[in-house]
């Protein structure tokens, strides 16, 4: 009984710091977009006039340091503003000091969020008995966060920023190291994980030279990247690309059919490559076995 009430705390425990993540990475994510805008103002690109307002807002020159501020009136806001959740359904969804909506995006981030860190505990594939699978869930959790960021910047404005990209490969880079050494550094392991980077990181490096970076964006070849060294395994890659292949045919098929979504339509793939890493991450290796399970049976 003590040990069922002791994964009910850390699981609740674990919930809670997701969502007190989740409003950290939902203000990164327009504090991101922000400084992009003041990117793209430099360069001489054309930005619209909400744009360029949001532009102005921008103060500090740390991404971690930077003040929330509401978006339409730029009003600074404080912490009771801010506190996950709560806030936004004490306010119902609007800004304290001008009284527009405020939108649906940082609520769903920090909910999103919470659960992941929650079901990464309790569906958790691996072993929890030794420091080093310690360090591999957190690696995991840290990576999440990043990803979920990643999910809904990708999703509003197609475009995966290196300032998020890096870092997932640094923690994918950690990820395989404890592959490796829980492998005794096997000559197996590595081919395993080479592999998979050839499989995310490579395949998407030749459509995106071949395209000229129309089809493919170098940000999802960077991502692959990632991905394959936080899956450290070729299988899991494999599955992660056949998944995602799999979820955008049914994402994008309904509106093909209702020719709301053409040929050339431009699709973000970076959203596609999460969903199904986080699917391969935590069931990947029951799939598989089911896969070969049936087929040989």
């Amino acid at each position: 009984m003590m040990v069922d009430m002791d994964h009910t705390a850390v699981a609740i425990a674990l919930c809670l710091l997701g969502v007190f993540l989740g409003s950290f990475t939902g203000a990164s994510v327009w504090r991101v977009r922000k400084r992009q805008l003041k990117q793209d103002v430099k360069d001489g690109y054309k930005v619209s006039e909400t744009a360029q307002r949001q532009v102005e807002k921008l103060k500090s020159k740390s991404i971690a340091k930077d003040r929330s501020v509401c978006l339409h009136c730029g009003h600074t806001l404080h912490w009771y503003d801010l506190v996950p959740i709560f806030s936004w359904i004490y306010l119902d969804g609007k800004c304290r000091y001008c009284g527009k909506k405020i939108g649906n995006m940082e609520p769903l981030i920090e909910i999103s969020t919470g659960l992941f860190f929650l079901l990464s505990y309790v569906l958790w594939p691996g072993t929890l008995n030794t420091a080093v699978d310690y360090i591999h869930l957190a690696v995991w959790l840290a990576a999440g966060v990043i990803l979920i960021g990643l999910f809904v910047y990708d999703t509003k404005w197609k475009l995966l920023p290196n300032v998020a990209v890096w870092p997932l490969v640094g923690l994918g880079a950690v990820s395989s190291g404890i592959a490796l050494y829980r492998n005794d550094f096997d000559i197996s392991s590595v081919i395993s994980i080479l592999s998979g980077v050839l499989v995310l990181s490579g395949l998407y490096f030749v459509l995106h030279r071949a395209s000229g970076g129309k089809y493919v964006g170098f940000g999802d070849v960077k991502l692959g990247l990632a991905l394959a060294l936080l899956l450290a395994d070729a299988r899991l890659a494999f599955l992660t690309l056949f998944l995602a292949n799999l979820i955008g045919v049914i994402v994008i098929l309904p509106g093909l059919i209702r020719r709301k979504v053409g040929m050339k339509s431009q699709v973000a793939f970076g959203p596609l490559l999460i969903a199904a890493y986080f699917i391969s991450g935590i069931f990947g290796a029951e799939i598989i076995n089911f896969y070969l399970i049936y087929t040989m049976g």
